[in-house]
């Protein structure tokens, strides 16, 4: 990761707290509807003068449409701004659901292969969502459905105080966990963890902050970093590893469950082949949702290493 990109990932950690914890003041002081309008014109300043996420949509934009073939998607300045004002209409949802306006039955839930049934199992499992959509209706299944403790592991320094916030917001069956490095102290934690029936969640999107481990892989056309964490927990932990995502499509969001991995299994020798291979089958899944929801991937930085320098 590049100098500047890493200044970007600092500040954007710091950013994330900080309007955490302003949305939170403004779910009890203001409410959606006072609020809408200066969520959007934050999102419209950083559109103005966000040269380098402009730039970094218009490049995700351009891969998505090359690597479908779908000439109707290509980059226009109107659809890039229509991302950004996704990424303002996502926030705005977050306020319903720490408010707790967002019922079970406001959600459809696409699970043909019945893995809710398995939340109140005896062991837990480990689900892998992405930046795409808004994860935070992962609440819904943690908080309104199951009642199941899910475990979020995150990277940011700040998962105390993020957990602070979500109390107040009456978030009691979500926790976020952060995750730096893979001790043995965190892996017994998280063992503990899935024995008690509780379940992880973790974005398969998003290469930790201060570097880590990762795997270049295809993700529409081109070579992309994508972090090796959730497949080293999974064969560390020996857990089933399930994908979970979330899309708005006509005001309505559907959470999207499938089943993915029973087991990721190694051997010394092969894992770095093994934990590519599944990567691999993770960016094929996320490019194909992309395809439902093109607007609804929020990662507002050079992904790709090879990135034109050219600004549209």
């Amino acid at each position: 990761m590049s100098d500047a990109q890493q200044h970007w990932a600092e500040h954007k950690e710091r950013g994330n707290f900080w309007l955490m914890k302003l949305t939170s003041l403004g779910i009890k002081l203001l409410g959606r509807r006072l609020l809408t309008p200066v969520l959007y014109g934050i999102v419209l300043y950083f559109f103005v003068f966000g040269r380098r996420a402009r730039h970094s949509i218009w490049c995700y934009q351009q891969r998505l449409a090359d690597w479908s073939g779908q000439p109707a998607l290509r980059p226009s300045h109107w659809k890039v701004f229509r991302q950004f004002m996704a990424f303002a209409d996502a926030l705005l949802d977050k306020l319903d659901i720490w408010n707790g306006r967002l019922r079970i039955e406001d959600i459809e839930i696409v699970d043909p292969a019945r893995l809710r049934d398995q939340l109140r199992g005896e062991r837990g499992q480990m689900l892998v969502g992405a930046h795409l959509g808004n994860l935070e209706v992962c609440r819904a299944l943690a908080e309104l459905g199951e009642k199941v403790t899910m475990n979020v592991l995150v990277h940011t320094r700040h998962a105390e105080q993020f957990n602070r916030l979500l109390g107040e917001a009456g978030a009691t069956n979500l926790r976020l966990i952060q995750v730096s490095e893979l001790n043995p102290g965190v892996m017994l934690q998280l063992s503990q963890r899935l024995e008690n029936g509780e379940w992880l969640a973790i974005a398969g999107d998003r290469v930790p902050l201060h570097g880590g481990r990762n795997v270049q892989v295809d993700f529409l056309g081109h070579p992309a970093p994508f972090p090796q964490g959730p497949w080293l927990l999974a064969g560390l932990l020996k857990c089933p590893v399930n994908l979970l995502f979330c899309l708005k499509r006509e005001g309505r969001y559907r959470v999207i469950l499938e089943p993915f991995a029973d087991a990721v299994l190694w051997r010394r020798s092969d894992r770095q082949q093994v934990i590519a291979d599944w990567a691999t089958r993770y960016a094929e899944r996320l490019g194909h949702y992309c395809l439902e929801a093109p607007h609804q991937w929020f990662n507002f930085y050079p992904f790709w290493k090879a990135d034109d320098d050219a600004t549209p």
